[in-house]
């Protein structure tokens, strides 16, 4: 798969009937499978007053992300929200760590 780091950011209406609680118990709840996801680096799992949820997601590379939003995840968002999510990829230039005190420049490809 290539090298070029993605960000994507996913987002997707939630049903009246979910609302910020019972959003934020089911994604405490789902957020260590994330862990097992092949070339993700990391998720933010994210939610609004306004009813939008969904995931900032850090990639190794688009086909990576590409390969696991066409996969079982896409259905799961359809079947439990009842939309289809919105995605938007993003090519990442550099990265201001400051948790860790760096500053990267992913390799491109």
């Amino acid at each position: 798969m290539g090298s070029t780091m993605i960000t994507a950011i996913v987002r997707y209406r939630l049903p009246l009937t979910i609302d910020r609680n019972a959003c934020r118990w089911h994604f405490w709840r789902i957020a260590p499978g994330f862990s097992e996801v092949p070339g993700l680096i990391s998720k933010h799992f994210i939610w609004s007053p306004d009813g939008t949820a969904g995931g900032v997601y850090q990639w190794e590379s688009r086909a990576f992300a590409e390969a696991f939003y066409s996969g079982p995840w896409r259905k799961g968002i359809v079947d439990r929200y009842g939309v289809e999510p919105t995605i938007e990829y993003f090519e990442v230039f550099s990265i201001t760590d400051n948790a860790n005190g760096v500053v990267r420049v992913p390799q491109v490809a």
